[in-house]
C-alpha cells in the first residue's frame, strides 16, 4: 500500500510514522508513504495557496492552480492512484470503507487548510470525499491520519495477527468486550472469574454477553440493530 498526502504541513504528520506498528509495516515494505506540498506547485511569485472567497465571507480559500498541478502531476506519476479528500460535508467513514480501500494500490489523501479548498478542485479530483465526525478541525490532515491507520490495519501483514483485526469493535455490529490482564486483582477490583478457567466455550459466551452490554450502553442504536438482525434471522428458520 502506497499513501501520499497532498499537505501544506507533512512536518505535522510525519512523525505518526516513525514509530509501533504503521513504522515496522514501513520498515518491511509494506506500506509506502510520501507528501506533495501544493506550495511547491504554485506558479505565485510568492508561493501563495490561498486566496479570498469569492462573494465574501471570514478567512481565506486553498486556490485551484496549486492543488490542480499537484494532483496533475500525481495522476501523471500514478495512473491508477485513488484521491480521497477529507472534508466535513463528506461521507462518514468507517470500518466498512478501511477494509474495501485497503485493496487499493495507492492512495492519496488531501488535506485542506483555511476555509477549505476551491470546489472545483473537488469536482475534478475527487474519487471520494470523507468526514471522520460532525465537527470542524483547523485541517484536513488528522482525518488524513485517521484514515491511513484505520486503512493500513486492513493491509494484509500490517498486523502481528490478522486476527486481532477479526474481533475488533465495528467489524460486526457489537462493540469489542472489555478486555482484561494481571494482576487478577487490583485495588479490590477483580477480572471476571470465567475468564481464568481456561473453558473456551464458556469465556467465548461471557465475551459475548459482554459486548452486547458494552454495545446497549454506548452504543444503543447498533445495539437495536444487531437485536433486530438476530430476530430477522430467527424468524427465517
Amino acid at each position: 500500500m502506497h499513501f501520499t498526502f497532498v499537505t501544506l504541513f507533512w512536518s505535522l504528520m510525519e512523525g505518526y510514522f516513525g514509530d509501533s506498528i504503521l513504522n515496522r509495516a514501513i520498515k518491511n515494505g509494506i506500506l509506502e508513504v510520501d507528501h506533495l506540498n501544493p506550495r511547491d506547485f504554485s506558479a505565485d511569485r510568492h508561493k501563495k495557496v490561498d486566496n479570498t472567497m469569492a462573494g465574501g465571507g471570514a478567512g481565506m480559500v486553498m486556490t485551484p492552480q496549486p492543488l490542480f498541478d499537484a494532483l496533475k502531476y500525481l495522476k501523471r506519476e500514478s495512473h491508477d492512484v485513488h484521491i480521497v479528500f477529507a472534508t466535513p460535508v463528506g461521507k462518514p467513514f468507517d470500518q466498512k470503507d478501511a477494509r474495501r480501500l485497503a485493496k487499493k494500490r495507492h492512495i492519496a489523501f488531501v488535506s485542506g487548510r483555511y476555509e477549505g479548498i476551491d470546489e472545483r478542485v473537488v469536482e475534478t479530483w475527487a474519487d471520494e470525499c470523507f468526514s471522520i465526525g460532525d465537527y470542524i478541525l483547523t485541517g484536513g490532515e488528522l482525518p488524513s491520519l485517521v484514515m491511513a491507520d484505520a486503512i493500513s490495519r486492513a493491509v494484509p501483514g500490517v498486523l502481528g495477527n490478522a486476527e486481532s483485526l477479526e474481533s475488533e469493535s465495528f467489524e460486526s455490529l457489537l462493540l469489542e468486550a472489555p478486555s482484561f490482564t494481571k494482576p487478577k486483582s487490583y485495588h479490590k477490583l477483580s477480572i471476571p472469574s470465567e475468564l481464568l478457567k481456561g473453558n473456551h466455550s464458556k469465556i467465548n459466551a461471557l465475551k459475548k454477553m459482554m459486548a452486547l452490554y458494552k454495545t446497549k450502553y454506548f452504543r444503543p442504536e447498533r445495539y437495536l440493530k444487531f437485536t433486530q438482525r438476530e430476530s430477522d434471522e430467527k424468524s427465517i428458520y
